[in-house]
C-alpha cells in the first residue's frame, strides 16, 4: 500500500516537473483548458487588423502552453457588427476586437477611449491611457456594462475618406451622405451632412449603389484593400475625426474575473504587444499603399480651410452638448482635455517642431 502510495505521489512529481519545465507558471499548470470565442470588426480581408486579432489569440495560446486558446471571427459570423459591445456585455461572446466608435449608441463617453476629432494623436493616447488615469476612468466606464475594456492597438490618425464629388468649400459637404460613425458623424450632422453606420464589409457595395456619396474607413493600406477608390476618386486628409483610432479589445467581466491569474496576465501581455505592433504595421504599409493610390488614379488632396475650421468649431460645441446630457462623458472630459493640452505644448516645442 505505501509502495504503490509513493509511485503514484512520485508520478505526480515528475508530471509536474515537466510542467514546469516547460515554463508555464505554477497556478496555470493545473487549470483546465479554456476555449473562448472572439467576435471582430473586421473583415479576413483586411488582413493588417484582423490580422492582429489574429496574432493576439496566438499569442495568449503560445504564453499558457495552448492552455488557453481564443478563437477569432470575422465581423458579422458570430453577431452583428453593431452587436459587438453588447454581445459580449451579456455574455453570449466572452470578448472581441473593434474600434469603441462603432458603439458610441451605448454611452458617447466611449469616444474617450475610442478616439476624438481633433483629438489626441496615438502616441498621446497611449500616455492619456496609462499615465494620465485613461485607463483607470475607461475602466469604470466600460464596468457598468459588465466589460473590461484593453488597449490592443491603434490605427494611428486616419484619412479624412473618399468621395464622389470633389469637395471645394463647406457648402460641398451640406446634404452629402457619408458613411461615418461615432464622433465624426455627429460633427458632420452639425455641419448638414448624413452620416451612416455601415459595416466595413458593405461600404463598396453602399458606394457602388448610390446609397452613399462619400466614405470614410481607416487609411491607405485598409481602404485599398476595399477598392474604395475604384468608385470615390477623390481622397482627402487629415481624418479630423479620429486622430487616434484606438482598437479595444471588450472581455465579459464574468469570464475575466474567472480567469486564472496566468491566463489573464498572458492575455494583458498579448494586447500590450499588439498595441505596438499594429500601430508600426500601419504606419510602415500606409506609405507604399497610397503611393499605388495616386498612381492608380486616386485625387489626394486637403479638405479646404473652411471646412477644417466649421468641424474644430462644431467639435466644441458638441464637447459641451454631450457634457450638458451626459454625466459619464461630463466626468471624463475636463481630464481629457488638460492632458491634451499638456501633450499638444510639449509636441510643439519638440515633436512637431522638428516635423
Amino acid at each position: 500500500m505505501k509502495r504503490r502510495r509513493f509511485l503514484t505521489q512520485a508520478a505526480a512529481a515528475a508530471a509536474g516537473a515537466s510542467l514546469a519545465a516547460a515554463g508555464l507558471p505554477a497556478a496555470a499548470q493545473g487549470a483546465t483548458s479554456i476555449r473562448w470565442r472572439m467576435s471582430t470588426g473586421w473583415t479576413k480581408s483586411l488582413d493588417a487588423i484582423y490580422g492582429s486579432a489574429q496574432e493576439l489569440c496566438d499569442r495568449v495560446s503560445e504564453l499558457t502552453e495552448g492552455k488557453f486558446e481564443i478563437r477569432p471571427f470575422p465581423a458579422g459570423e458570430l453577431v452583428p457588427y453593431a452587436q459587438n459591445m453588447e454581445a459580449v456585455s451579456n455574455g453570449t461572446i466572452e470578448c472581441n476586437h473593434v474600434l469603441a466608435t462603432a458603439h458610441l449608441g451605448t454611452n458617447t463617453a466611449l469616444a474617450f477611449d475610442a478616439g476624438m476629432s481633433f483629438g489626441m494623436n496615438a502616441r498621446q493616447q497611449y500616455a492619456w491611457m496609462h499615465h494620465g488615469n485613461g485607463m483607470k476612468m475607461m475602466r469604470e466606464l466600460y464596468g457598468k456594462y459588465n466589460v473590461v475594456n484593453f488597449l490592443a492597438g491603434n490605427v494611428g490618425v486616419q484619412m479624412g475618406g473618399w468621395f464622389r464629388k470633389e469637395i471645394k468649400s463647406l457648402k460641398d459637404i451640406e446634404g452629402l451622405k457619408m458613411r461615418i460613425g461615432g464622433i465624426g458623424g455627429m460633427v458632420l450632422t452639425k455641419l448638414g451632412a448624413i452620416p451612416q453606420q455601415i459595416p466595413p464589409g458593405d461600404i463598396y457595395s453602399s458606394l457602388e449603389k448610390g446609397t452613399i456619396d462619400a466614405a470614410e474607413w481607416i487609411g491607405p493600406y485598409d481602404d485599398e484593400k476595399l477598392g474604395l477608390n475604384k468608385i470615390a476618386p477623390y481622397y482627402y486628409s487629415p481624418g479630423w475625426f479620429e486622430g487616434s483610432a484606438s482598437i479595444t479589445t471588450m472581455v465579459n467581466s464574468k469570464a475575466w474575473n474567472d480567469l486564472p491569474a496566468p491566463f489573464k496576465a498572458a492575455f494583458e501581455c498579448a494586447c500590450n504587444e499588439q498595441a505596438v505592433k499594429v500601430l508600426a504595421a500601419y504606419d510602415a504599409l500606409n506609405p507604399p499603399a497610397l503611393r499605388r493610390l495616386v498612381a492608380a488614379g486616386a485625387k489626394l488632396n486637403f479638405f479646404p480651410k473652411d471646412v477644417m475650421d466649421a468641424a474644430y468649431k462644431a467639435s466644441q460645441e458638441l464637447w459641451v452638448e454631450l457634457a450638458d446630457k451626459n454625466p459619464d462623458f461630463a466626468k471624463i472630459f475636463p481630464e481629457w482635455r488638460k492632458f491634451q493640452e499638456g501633450q499638444v505644448a510639449w509636441f510643439r516645442v519638440a515633436e512637431s517642431a522638428l516635423d
